[in-house]
C-alpha cells in the first residue's frame, strides 16, 4: 500500500512493489462468534433479502478437497464454506454456514467428522462439524493462527500447524484430554502435516534455510529429509504403502504435481504441462487412482496417467445487491462555511495552555480563549508535523518549501523561521528532547519501502545528524525518556516470518546501543494505528500514554521503559494524537472530531473550543471550450465540433459550435475533451508534499478514491484541496483500514472488539467517510456489522473479499489478487487464473472490482512493450533522471527475479475482459504508490486496453462506472449539462490509441482551468 511520494529525487522503487482491559474483552465477545450450525445464517432461506440472488457455483478458485474413508463423498471448500458432494460428482450439500472462512476440509477416520481451520473468531483455529452439517465444534482455542489439520489414523488426535510458539510448528492435539504436543522446533517454519496411513511417520513442508523441502517426523522427534526443492511446496501425501510422496510446486513459472519415490529418490512431475495445480493434499481412491484439485475443478487420475477427468458438481450459493440511499452530495456549497475537521498532528504546548497543528496545508496555532486559530504558515506549500520545543518558545515542523519534506523550526516570540536539516529524503515525525538540545525524526529509506524510516538524531545547535537506529517499518511518531537515553516508539512485531501480519507493541530503541527490547501493555494485544498514538513518555517519566481498542491509556515505567504497573484507561471515547503538558499533568488528544484536554490526576476533561472553517473555491466566470471531439463517457462515438459551456463550476449545456459566445474561449478545435479520470484506489500521505496534487491533475485524473489513510491526514488533503490552499483534485476518502487481530500497516486498525467497532463506526459518520474499508483479518461476522451501519449513513464498504461479502451486501473489492490471510487467494490462482466461482459471483451480484492489473505485472509488461514509455512529460517532470533510470533498469530484471510475474500478466488481462464481457462492473485502480502516482493509472487502462478491452470500455471504467461505484454519477463521471465541470484536454484519440490519454494540455476541476505548464510548475 503506502510508499511516502518523492518526486524529482524519487529513490528506488521496489521491485515487488503494514493486566486485564477494562473496557473491551481480550477476545471478541464470545456470543459474536457463537458456533452456528449449517442452516442457521447464511443458507438459511428466510432470512434473505428480497433481492437476493441464486449463484450456481460450477468450479472453485483454490479449492481444496478430501476424500471420505468409504469412497463414497467428497468434501470440498468452495469460497470459505465446507460442502459434501457424492464421489461421482453431483449437487454440494453445505456443512458449514459461509461465515467462517472454513479451509482445507479433512475426514476422520470413522467418516462421521470432517476437520478444517476456520477465522470464525479471528484466529485460524481448528474446527469440525458432523458429516450431516450437525454438531459444528471449535477444537483449538487461543490467540494464535492454526491450519492444515490431519487426523490420525486411529481418530484420537489431530495434527496441525501453529504459530503459538512465535513461528508455525507442527502440533498435535489429543482429542480426549486437549492436550497439546509440539512435535517440531525448529526456528525455521514448519507446516503441511500429513501423517502416513499406518499413523508411524509425518510428512511436513520446512522452509529450513540449510534445506527447505519436504520432512518426515518418525516418532515424535526423528526428522529427516525426504524431499530437498528450492520451489514453494505445499500439500504433501503419502502414497498408500508410504513409498512415494506427493505434494505441489509452485516454481513462479509453473504450478505443478509432483512425485517422489522415497524408494529409488525419484521426483518427476506428474501434472500435465500448463495444467494449474492448486496447493492441497490430494485423495487416493486405490493404489493406483487418486483425486487432486486444479484447473477449478476436481480431477480423477490414474498413477502414471497422461490425463486426468473432471468430477462435476453444483454448489448453491445467494448474493445480493446492495440497495440503500447513497450519501448526499453538496458540491455547490461555496458560500457556506465548513468546519475544519483535518486537524493533523496536534501537539500541546508545555504549559498547556496552547496547541498547534496542521490544517489545510499550514501550521496553527489555537489558543485557549480565543477559538479562532492562528495561522503561523501562509504559503502553497505542505506545512506539517508541528511540534512544540519543552521550554515552548520554538516550534519544529516539516515543510517542502527546500523541495522535499525537511524539518524547520518557528520562533514563537519573533516568527523567524529557518530550516534546520535539509536532506534529498522526506523526513517524518519530529520529536524534541527533554532538554532541547536534540530532535529526533525518521528520515526516508533509499528503496523508501512504503514508509519505512530510519531513526536519526539532531544535535540542534550544531547541525550534525547521527543515526540512532536501522530502519523500521513504518514507525510511529518517537518519544524520549527524560534522561534522554531511549526512545520509545510503536512498531510491528510479526507473528511468524510466515505471514507479514503481527502486532504493534511499544519498541525500546536504547541510545547506548543496547538491545531492543519489546513490550507490550497486553499481550497478544495490538496499540492502536502506528501514528501519533503512543507511546509518548510523560515528562517526569514515570508513566506511558498510548492509544489501544481506541482508547486513552497509561501504564507505569521504570526510567528504561519497562512496564511495572497494570494498565489505566483514562477514556471511553475514540481518543487518538496525544500529547503531554510539561508538568505530567495533563494529556490533549482528539476526541474523533474534537479537541480535548485530560487531568491525569482525577480524568476530568475539558472541551478545547474552535471557530475554524474553509470554504470551496469555486470560479464564478463563464468558461466555453470549443472542442474538435467530445467523450461523453456514455456513448463509444465522439461529439464532434461543439462548445462546452461552464458556467463557475458547472457544465451548462453542449451545444454545435458557434463563433461569439459570451465568456473566455478555450480553443481545443483540434483537440480530443474527455471527462476527468478517477483514479480508484490510491494511498496518500502528507510527505508526498504540495505536488502530489499537481501530480494526479497534470495527468487529468480529477478525482481519487482513498481506500486507506489517517483520516486526519486524508481530511487535511481533501479540504485543502478543495478550499484552493493547495492545488489537487477532489477526495474520496476513508480512515485507517478496518482490520482485526492482526495488523501489518500502519494506518491498519486493529478492532477485536465490538465496543471499539462502535467508536471506530462513529467516527466514519462524524468525519464524513466516503467509504469504509476492511482488511484482510476481519471477520465476516464484524464486517457484516460494518456493512449494515455503513449503509445506514450512505456509503459503501470494499475490502478484499468476495464471499460471503457479497451475500450480506459489501459493496466492492480491491484486486483480482491481493493479500490474503488464507496464503493463498480465493479470487486467483498462483497462476493468476480465475475460474467459474469467482467469475459467476461478480457477474450476479453486481459487486464491484477494482483489479489493479498494473500493479500485479502490468506496470512492467506495459514498460517492456513501449519504448518511449518513460519518455512522457509529467513522469520526467516529477521523478528525478536517476529515479526514471531506476525504473527502466528494473524491467528486464523482473523476468530474471521473478519467473512467470510478467510472463503469466496476460491471464489477469484475459480475467478483466472476461469480466467485462459478461457483464461485471469493473473499474481502474492501481494501489499507487507501489507503482507511481498517477502514471500508474494510465498504466492500467493501458493495461486493459493491451488485453483486449476497448479503449471505450476502458475510459467508461474510468469515468461514469467509477463515479457511479463512488456514489457520485449525478455529479460527476461524464460530460453532460448540470454535471461538474470537471474535464481534460488531451491531443490525440484516445477512443482509438489509449496512450492519448496521458497527452494531457488542459484540466478543468470544479470549472477551474489548469494548463499542463503550470501544474508542471514548482510554486
Amino acid at each position: 500500500m503506502i510508499k511516502k511520494f518523492r518526486t524529482n529525487r524519487i529513490s528506488k522503487l521496489s521491485v515487488a512493489c503494514l493486566a486485564g482491559m477494562l473496557f473491551t474483552a481480550n477476545v471478541v465477545e464470545a456470543t459474536i462468534f457463537k458456533a452456528t450450525t449449517v442452516g442457521s445464517s447464511i443458507n438459511k432461506a428466510s432470512v434473505l433479502a428480497a433481492d437476493s440472488i441464486k449463484v450456481s457455483l460450477t468450479e472453485g478458485t483454490n479449492m481444496a478437497i478430501d476424500l471420505s474413508p468409504d469412497k463414497k463423498s467428497i468434501a470440498l471448500d468452495i469460497q470459505g464454506t465446507i460442502w459434501s458432494i457424492p464421489v461421482a460428482g453431483g449437487t454440494a450439500k453445505a456443512l458449514t454456514d459461509g461465515m467462517g472462512d472454513c479451509r482445507q476440509p479433512k475426514w476422520s477416520p470413522d467418516g462421521n467428522k470432517v476437520a478444517f481451520f476456520s477465522f470464525r473468531d479471528g484466529y485460524y483455529h481448528i474446527w469440525s462439524v458432523n458429516k450431516d452439517g450437525s454438531g459444528l465444534k471449535q477444537i483449538t482455542f487461543g490467540v494464535f493462527d492454526e491450519r492444515e489439520p490431519d487426523w490420525s489414523p486411529d481418530g484420537k488426535s489431530i495434527i496441525f500447524s501453529s504459530d503459538r510458539k512465535g513461528n508455525y510448528d507442527i502440533w498435535k492435539m489429543d482429542l480426549a484430554t486437549k492436550a497439546l504436543t509440539q512435535l517440531t522446533k525448529d526456528p525455521a517454519n514448519d507446516y503441511f502435516p500429513k501423517y502416513s496411513a499406518d499413523g508411524s511417520k509425518i510428512a511436513f513442508v520446512s522452509e529450513r534455510t540449510s534445506a527447505p523441502g519436504i520432512y518426515v517426523l518418525s516418532g515424535e522427534s526423528n526428522e529427516s529429509l525426504a524431499v530437498k526443492h528450492t520451489a514453494k511446496l505445499t500439500g504433501p501425501t503419502w502414497n498408500m504403502d508410504a513409498t512415494a510422496i506427493y505434494f505441489s510446486a509452485f516454481s513462479g513459472a509453473a504450478s505443478t504435481l509432483e512425485m517422489t519415490d522415497l524408494k529409488g529418490a525419484e521426483s518427476k512431475t506428474v501434472s500435465e504441462k500448463g495444467e494449474d495445480v492448486f496447493p492441497f493434499r490430494i485423495s487416493w481412491l486405490s493404489a493406483d487412482e487418486y483425486l487432486y484439485s486444479a484447473n477449478g475443478k476436481i480431477n480423477r487420475k490414474k498413477v502414471g496417467g497422461t490425463s486426468a477427468y473432471p468430477i462435476s458438481f453444483k454448489a448453491e450459493v445467494t448474493v445480493v445487491k446492495p440497495s440503500y440511499t447513497r450519501k448526499k452530495y453538496n458540491f455547490d456549497n461555496s458560500s457556506k462555511p465548513h468546519p475544519v475537521k483535518g486537524i493533523k498532528g496536534l501537539n500541546v504546548s508545555p504549559d498547556g495552555k496552547s496547541f498547534v497543528f496542521s490544517a489545510l496545508g499550514d501550521i496553527w496555532l489555537l489558543q485557549k480563549g480565543n477559538p479562532k486559530p492562528k495561522a503561523l504558515t501562509n504559503d502553497n506549500f505542505m506545512d506539517s508535523n508541528p511540534v512544540w520545543s519543552p521550554d515552548g518558545n520554538t516550534i519544529a515542523f516539516l515543510t517542502d518549501r527546500s523541495g522535499a519534506m525537511n524539518l524547520w523550526i518557528h520562533d514563537v516570540k519573533t516568527g523567524k523561521q529557518e530550516i534546520l536539516v535539509k536532506l534529498d529524503y522526506d523526513l517524518n515525525y519530529p520529536a524534541w528532547s527533554p532538554d532541547g538540545t536534540k530532535i529526533a525524526y525518521y528520515q526516508a529509506d533509499g528503496k523508501n519501502s512504503w514508509g519505512r524510516g530510519t531513526l536519526q538524531i539532531l544535535d540542534v545547535k550544531t547541525g550534525k545528524t547521527e543515526k540512532a537506529h536501522e530502519s523500521v517499518f513504518v514507525p510511529s511518531q518517537p518519544s524520549w525518556s527524560p534522561d534522554g537515553k531511549t526512545i520509545a516508539l510503536s512498531s510491528l512485531e510479526v507473528s511468524s516470518s510466515r505471514f507479514r501480519e503481527g502486532i504493534n507493541k511499544i519498541l525500546l530503541v536504547s541510545l547506548d546501543k543496547k538491545p531492543d527490547r519489546y513490550v507490550s501493555p497486553v499481550p497478544d494485544r495490538s496499540l492502536g494505528m502506528r501514528a501519533k498514538n503512543g507511546p509518548s513518555w510523560s515528562p517526569d517519566g514515570k508513566i506511558m500514554a498510548y492509544v489501544q481498542d481506541g482508547l486513552l491509556w497509561t501504564i507505569a515505567v521504570d526510567e528504561t521503559g519497562n512496564l511495572i504497573g497494570p494498565p489505566k484507561r483514562l477514556t471511553n471515547e475514540l481518543s487518538e494524537v496525544l500529547s503531554w503538558t510539561q508538568n505530567s499533568s495533563g494529556i490533549a488528544y482528539m476526541a474523533t472530531d474534537t479537541i480535548k484536554q485530560i487531568r491525569i490526576a482525577d480524568g476530568a476533561t475539558e472541551v478545547i473550543p474552535i471557530d475554524f472553517n474553509w470554504e470551496y473555491k469555486q470560479p464564478k466566470e463563464t468558461v466555453v471550450i470549443h472542442a474538435g471531439k467530445l467523450f461523453d463517457g456514455r456513448n463509444n462515438k465522439y461529439l464532434t465540433n461543439v462548445d462546452v459551456v461552464v458556467v463557475g463550476n458547472r457544465i451548462k449545456e453542449i451545444v454545435p459550435h458557434k463563433a461569439g459566445r459570451t465568456g473566455k474561449l478555450i480553443d481545443a478545435s483540434t483537440q480530443t475533451v474527455i471527462p476527468g479520470l478517477f483514479e480508484m484506489h490510491t494511498h496518500q500521505h502528507a510527505m508526498a508534499g504540495e505536488k502530489l496534487g499537481r501530480l494526479w491533475l497534470s495527468y487529468g485524473i480529477t478525482s481519487l478514491r482513498e481506500t486507506g489513510s489517517d483520516p486526519y491526514d486524508a481530511l487535511e488533503r481533501k479540504e485543502a484541496w478543495d478550499a484552493g490552499n493547495l492545488t489537487g483534485p477532489r477526495e474520496f476518502f476513508t480512515g485507517g483500514l478496518t482490520d482485526g487481530t492482526r495488523i501489518y500497516y500502519g494506518l491498519a486498525n486493529s478492532v477485536q472488539s465490538t465496543a471499539h467497532l462502535d467508536l471506530e463506526l462513529e467516527r466514519a459518520s462524524r468525519l464524513g467517510y466516503d467509504m469504509i474499508k476492511t482488511y484482510v483479518r476481519m471477520p465476516d461476522i464484524l464486517q457484516e456489522k460494518i456493512t449494515n451501519y455503513a449503509h445506514k449513513i450512505g456509503v459503501p464498504v470494499s475490502s478484499h473479499e468476495i464471499f460471503p461479502a457479497m451475500h450480506y451486501g459489501v459493496d466492492a473489492v480491491e484486486h483480482i489478487g491481493g493479500t490474503s490471510r488464507r496464503g493463498y487467494s480465493p479470487k486467483i490462482s498462483l497462476m493468476n487464473h480465475t475460474y467459474q466461482d469467482v467469475m459467476e459471483l461478480l457477474v450476479k451480484s453486481q459487486m464491484n472490482i477494482t483489479p489493479t492489473a498494473s500493479l500485479q505485472g502490468g506496470f512492467y509488461a506495459m514498460a517492456g512493450k513501449d519504448p518511449n514509455f518513460f519518455q512522457n512529460k509529467q513522469l520526467n517532470a516529477f521523478y528525478s533522471a536517476p529515479a526514471i533510470k531506476e525504473m527502466q533498469d528494473a524491467v528486464p530484471m523482473i523476468e530474471k527475479m521473478l519467473p512467470g510475474y510478467i510472463a503469466n500478466f496476460g491471464t489477469i488481462q484475459k480475467t478483466v475482459k472476461d469480466l467485462l464481457a459478461a457483464g461485471a462492473r469493473v473499474t481502474a485502480g492501481t494501489d499507487s504508490p507501489f507503482i507511481p502516482y498517477a502514471m500508474s493509472l494510465h498504466t492500467e487502462l493501458q493495461c486493459w486496453v493491451d488485453g483486449g478491452i476497448t479503449p471505450f470500455e476502458t475510459l467508461r471504467s474510468a469515468t461514469l462506472w467509477s463515479a457511479e461505484a463512488v456514489g457520485v454519477s449525478k455529479d460527476l463521471g461524464t460530460l453532460e449539462a448540470g454535471k461538474l465541470a470537471d474535464l481534460v484536454i488531451v491531443d490525440g484519440d484516445p477512443l482509438v490509441k489509449i496512450q492519448d490519454a496521458w497527452n494531457v494540455k488542459q484540466v478543468m476541476k470544479n470549472g477551474i482551468l489548469h494548463d499542463i505548464d503550470s501544474l508542471l510548475k514548482k510554486p
